[in-house]
């Protein structure tokens, strides 16, 4: 029961187990090249790179504001203390160091009241000198009895009618 050109009976029909494997189907993932082209690799080496650049920077100025702010400054004063010498006069003991002892200083100091309101005020000189912090006691003039003192400020703009000379 052969055939005559050697196959066996029934190589006529097609296996139906072969032909589902042999079909291939397209994953959806994979585009075709011939229609959309090819996507060249991304090099993302730069990023950590530019992104430690970055923080560097930014860390560099806040340090550098925080050192402007915060930081020596050229003229540092601080009060000492303060006497009531009576109803309309304060003794005011400060201390003024500064960066340049060569160079003249003006500090405001005020004398006030109970309730913070600033009943006297006073423009100092610290004159120059070879010593970068200099102690001076000054006396107030307030209208009406004072019961605090602060220094207001320090410049090392003086006036010309405080300058000597």
């Amino acid at each position: 029961m052969s055939q005559r050109d050697g196959t066996s009976p029934g190589a006529d029909a097609p296996d139906e187990s072969a032909s589902a494997a042999d079909v291939t189907v397209p994953a959806t993932h994979n585009r075709p090249t011939d229609r959309y082209g090819t996507k060249p690799p991304v090099d993302r080496r730069w990023l950590p790179v530019t992104l430690s650049l970055v923080v560097v920077l930014l860390g560099c100025g806040i340090a550098y504001i925080g050192y402007q702010k915060y930081g020596p400054k050229d003229i540092e004063s601080e009060q000492l203390g303060y006497v009531v010498v009576d109803d309309s006069t304060m003794t005011i003991r400060i201390k003024v160091t500064r960066k340049d002892p060569a160079q003249p200083v003006v500090c405001f100091v005020r004398a006030m009241a109970r309730d913070s309101v600033e009943v006297g005020r006073r423009e100092v000189l610290i004159a120059p000198s070879t010593s970068g912090t200099i102690e001076q006691t000054t006396t107030v003039k307030a209208s009406s009895r004072p019961a605090s003192s602060s220094i207001y400020g320090c410049s090392a703009e003086v006036p010309s009618y405080l300058r000597a000379g």
